[in-house]
């Protein structure tokens, strides 16, 4: 059964269909974001994350990472200049209302760049991470280059910066589900298309922004659904599908996307696929 979803229309024949984009952010926060849980609690143990830390977290979206370094007692601050909805629900969760002076200064949320999170005031940086995985997107590693270059000198001389992406395609078991998108998607397009991660895609990041590679790990990161239709609004949510979506419609890539699930589908109904993701750390020079 394909899942019925009101997610995005197209405004005229042959125009691209707009998102809602606020549906899309709560999708992000409510099912998929917790994905990834396994991975940020790595990462946090590995360099012990606590009172004495301070995260700069880049693309920081609905902020559940940042919730879980504050609740370790680190200062976070974090920056988000491609979905203000998203940024909108990381504020709920980090800073309540009736909290806001209370939390100035401990958090921090800003709608822009590494840049616009400078503050004089503070001491620099101890963490910074990049928790968006890449490595599944053409053009996502160099968008990632260019906030590691206005991100690295406000942190201090060692400090570790986290990178994260997808695992081997045979460890995961949702590329072949996530092969929808590249199949629908306009083939001369490259950029924002759906590809398969390459084994050194951290590492080449971490080489171009100057960075000293200083370790790595593998995590698995299961993706559990109550049922196709969450598993088909998850996955929309992380922009993965975009590219064929704009090369088809949106019909077409709920009814693949809803079939290529299938397999994974158990017998109460839930949907469950077992991945591994990977995580570099780096230092600054």
């Amino acid at each position: 059964m394909t899942p019925t979803l009101v997610r995005q229309h197209r405004t005229d024949a042959g125009h691209p269909p707009r998102l809602d984009l606020g549906a899309r952010a709560r999708d992000w926060s409510e099912i998929q974001e917790r994905m990834l849980v396994p991975l940020y609690e790595a990462v946090y143990e590995r360099l012990d994350v606590g009172p004495r830390t301070r995260v700069l977290g880049l693309g920081c979206g609905s902020g559940l990472a940042l919730l879980m370094a504050a609740s370790r007692g680190a200062a976070v601050t974090g920056v988000d200049d491609s979905s203000p909805e998203r940024l909108a629900l990381a504020r709920e969760r980090l800073v309540p209302r009736g909290w806001e002076a209370r939390a100035r200064g401990a958090t921090r949320l800003v709608d822009g760049t590494p840049e616009d999170a400078v503050d004089a005031r503070a001491s620099a940086y101890t963490l910074v991470t990049a928790f968006e995985p890449i490595g599944c997107l053409g053009g996502d590693a160099e968008g990632l280059g260019s906030l590691l270059a206005s991100a690295t000198p406000l942190a201090e001389r060692g400090t570790p910066v986290v990178l994260a992406g997808w695992g081997p395609p045979e460890r995961c078991a949702t590329s072949s589900v996530l092969r929808v998108a590249a199949k629908l998607a306009d083939p001369p397009r490259r950029s924002g298309r759906w590809r398969p991660a390459y084994r050194d895609d951290l590492e080449e990041v971490a080489q171009r922004a100057g960075l000293r590679p200083d370790g790595s790990g593998r995590v698995a990161c299961p993706f559990g659904y109550a049922d196709v239709d969450s598993a088909v609004r998850g996955l929309l949510s992380t922009g993965l599908f975009d590219a064929a979506i704009h090369a088809t419609d949106q019909a077409q890539v709920d009814k693949e996307l809803a079939e290529a699930l299938h397999p994974h589908q158990r017998r109460d109904g839930t949907v469950w696929m077992p991945n591994v993701f990977r995580y570099l750390i780096a230092r600054v020079p």
